[in-house]
């Protein structure tokens, strides 16, 4: 295991303002949201959108990596170039998805665990001989009565911290990302003693399996009231419980914590980043940056809309929204940037919240 090229490639992925951006999406999940638009599901079609995001042009001024799937890493652009090979020619980490998805869990009703630690030191070498360079593993746990169990933290948190491990011997940075879901009716408060909780024993098997920390990214939840919940606090009571959090289970020795949007508007996502940086980033032991799926790709979708008629307009929707979330992370986002103007006003939170609820 090399250690200093790993503590490098984790540190350059949270580097200058920069985030992640994650096209991951299983081919069932990217096959859902084409239906929505109408958008045929095809292995072709889902070949031509990922292009699409992958050839944008300038989007590495704002993203550091780009989380693929197993299907979008084996494929190319139109003019044969691998996607891997095309996003290190625009100076973008190529990184991958190795878990196999969150199934129920044996004896824990509501509960699942997330499986694909089987013949992953096999796959993580091939990933490695493809350009990846970093890899990704997803546990959901959800908030509701009586869970999430004391076993379905401890089984979820095992296994972030094997295949962390074998992806640190393969030569790949591991990205842990234990995701306690905004699904539900539980309050700030409830979220921030789960996540908590959640997060001391992930690197309580961190620590075990030996993976070495400054060798490795988080990609956690914001602390947030669940979607359902009558009170919704506000962009700054977000930033202040988030960051409150992190401080007392997150190490200092992480270079990075990565944020996933989890069915926050692209908006809000970026608002309470930007809010977490202005308030306390001089004060962090480690970066806080952002590793967005639909909170980026989302407009550019809905104006693509399967017609490559429409793939340059799309291309400049998802790198403006890169750009918002590149500004959030240098505490530089608001209401001017979000209109595409950098040149004005502070940020109006209180709208951005109304377009967040209303949507």
């Amino acid at each position: 295991m090399n250690t200093q090229a790993l503590e490098a490639t984790a540190k350059r992925i949270v580097a200058d303002g920069k985030g992640l951006i994650a096209i991951d999406e299983s081919t069932g999940t990217c096959n859902k949201r084409f239906a929505k638009w109408g958008i045929p599901q095809t292995a072709e079609t889902r070949r031509k959108y990922r292009e699409l995001i992958v050839s944008t042009p300038g989007l590495g001024e704002s993203i550091s990596g780009a989380i693929l799937y197993d299907e979008t890493i084996r494929q190319r652009k139109d003019d044969g170039t691998p996607f891997a090979k095309a996003l290190v020619d625009v100076g973008i980490i190529p990184g991958i998805k190795v878990d196999t998805g969150a199934k129920e869990m044996a004896g824990f009703p509501g509960e699942k665990i997330t499986e694909g630690l089987d013949g992953l030191r096999a796959r993580l070498a091939e990933y490695a001989q493809m350009g990846a360079r970093f890899a990704k593993w997803r546990a959901v746990l959800a908030i509701g009565d009586g869970i999430p169990s004391q076993g379905c933290i401890g089984a979820n948190a095992h296994a972030l911290a094997r295949y962390a491990a074998l992806c640190q011997e393969a030569g790949l940075v591991p990205v842990v990302e234990p995701e306690v879901l905004m699904d539900g009716a539980h309050t700030l408060e409830t979220c921030s003693e789960v996540t908590e909780e959640v997060l001391r024993a992930v690197f309580k098997e961190l620590y075990s399996q030996r993976v070495t920390l400054e060798g490795l990214i988080l990609k956690p939840n914001m602390v947030l009231p669940g979607s359902t919940c009558p009170k919704q606090e506000t962009v700054d009571e977000v930033a202040d419980a988030t960051v409150r959090c992190l401080l007392r289970a997150v190490p200092a020795a992480m270079p990075g914590v990565a944020f996933l949007s989890g069915g926050q508007t692209g908006e809000l996502a970026s608002a309470r980043l930007n809010a977490m940086n202005v308030r306390f980033k001089s004060r962090l032991p480690w970066a806080l940056a952002f590793s967005f799926g639909r909170a980026i790709q989302e407009p550019a979708l809905e104006i693509w809309h399967g017609d490559q008629r429409n793939a340059a307009a799309a291309q400049q929707a998802l790198y403006h929204r890169a750009m918002c979330d590149r500004a959030a992370r240098l505490g530089e986002y608001n209401a001017a940037v979000e209109a595409g103007n950098r040149d004005n006003a502070p940020l109006a939170v209180s709208t951005l919240e109304a377009a967040g609820s209303a949507r």
